[in-house]
């Protein structure tokens, strides 16, 4: 796959920073398999790129950044859809971010759900939009993210607030998020781009290799997480058949309460 070929992910360069954005705003930017794939490419060409000092994670339009999995897309063919190599490589995405030697900005313009929300915890940092929208969306739909979405989450908010965030799965404020921890700075949507970019050229104006160093440091003292994720998403790659998998998802689709009592 080349960047032309890219339907569901932009990349753009403006003097050093490298945003990209997921493009679904009909299925609020939710992931399926050939966006993960895509959100790679991009992130691996911003790798490549010397010219490149600094990454933007957004989402198209202003109602949000990420919903997470396309639970619509997996109710539809029981996966998240085809993708060139024929893997879902979610997993792959998040040690891509981790590993980019570049600061990476999440930049949430709305909501940020689910796997959105994962994702927005796994950047170096992250500036929100007032009308940024965060939490957890597993447990309602019968998923989970037992690696860096979870165990790293904890590292940012402690744990009793992470389990309060996955456990009840309620939907909290941008204020809420900054007051957390799990939140940099908060600015009018009309301003998010640009907060953006005055961050990025602070960065931009370091040391590349120290920002590098730094940014592995920072990363080593969680890496062990990582091993952690590879046995939860393997678990989660058999749970997702599941017939209480099916009823989250189902109910998702159907806009009703899942029914979980005969799983207990």
């Amino acid at each position: 796959m080349k960047l032309s070929d890219m339907t569901d992910v932009s990349y753009q360069v403006d003097k050093g920073l490298a945003w990209i954005t997921i493009c679904r705003p009909e299925r609020y930017n939710a992931f399926r398999s050939r966006t993960i794939e895509e959100l790679i490419l991009a992130f691996k060409t911003a790798w490549a790129d010397k010219q490149v000092g600094v990454v933007a994670l957004t989402g198209e339009g202003d109602k949000a950044f990420c919903a997470g999995g396309d639970q619509k897309q997996r109710k539809e063919t029981g996966n998240y859809g085809p993708s060139e190599s024929g893997l879902f490589e979610v997993e792959y995405l998040q040690r891509v971010i981790r590993d980019i030697p570049k600061p990476v900005i999440a930049a949430v313009n709305g909501v940020a759900m689910g796997g959105g929300h994962v994702l927005h915890v796994i950047c170096d940092l992250t500036i929100a939009a007032d009308n940024a929208v965060f939490g957890q969306a597993g447990p309602k739909v019968a998923s989970f993210d037992a690696g860096f979405g979870s165990a790293y989450l904890a590292r940012i908010v402690g744990e009793k607030r992470a389990r309060e965030i996955w456990y009840l799965c309620d939907h909290f404020d941008a204020s809420t998020a900054e007051r957390w921890g799990l939140v940099n700075k908060v600015v009018p949507l009309s301003e998010l781009r640009n907060e953006v970019r005055l961050w990025a050229d602070k960065m931009l104006a370091k040391s590349p290799t120290a920002l590098r160093v730094l940014k592995h440091s920072f990363n080593a003292d969680s890496d062990s997480i990582s091993g952690i994720g590879s046995l939860g998403f393997d678990a989660l790659e058999l749970f997702e058949d599941s017939q209480e998998a099916i009823e989250g998802v189902t109910a998702f689709n159907e806009k009703r309460d899942p029914d979980f009592s005969a799983f207990r």
